[in-house]
């Protein structure tokens, strides 16, 4: 009857971590689905369906220094911003990373492409993420420019 019981628990516990890997490659691919649509949104200019993807508190640092809080200020900044600069942005999510079951971390590399003079712009982001009742909305955006290599130990001046 142990061994019986044991082997139960081993059944059991391997069909939770089954469930909890699939729950996590789902949640994972929506919130890929919340970058895609963020992109087609601000493609788009639609306003709506921007406003719809961010939590009531959002914000969003962007690589110029602006720091715009709230989602009306979101909405209203990011498509200020698409009409300005016009090009084509794509995001390519690296990583996506669990803080807890309803938090997670997207980073990835950021590309505008297509602005004026045939230049573009290659910069890195991060997508604060929360699970809502609603499904995956996005808390905070960070966008960054490389810079360059800060210089090694003892050789500041």
């Amino acid at each position: 009857m142990h061994t019986v019981l044991k082997c139960s628990f081993c059944i059991l516990s391997g069909l939770q971590l089954i469930a909890q890997d699939n729950a996590q490659h789902n949640d994972q691919a929506a919130i890929r689905k919340v970058v895609s649509t963020y992109l087609s949104a601000r493609e788009h200019d639609n306003a709506q369906e921007l406003a719809s993807l961010f939590t009531d508190d959002a914000d969003q640092l962007v690589s110029s220094g602006e720091w715009r809080r709230g989602r009306a200020a979101i909405v209203k900044g990011t498509l200020a911003s698409s009409a300005r600069t016009g090009g084509t942005r794509s995001i390519t999510l690296d990583s996506i990373r669990f803080i807890t079951p309803l938090v997670a971390i997207a980073d990835g590399r950021y590309e505008l492409t297509g602005l004026a003079g045939g230049t573009s712009r290659n910069m890195w982001t991060t997508f604060v993420v929360t699970k809502t009742a609603g499904g995956w909305r996005i808390a905070a955006i960070r966008n960054m420019l490389p810079a360059a290599p800060a210089p090694a130990a003892g050789k500041l001046r």
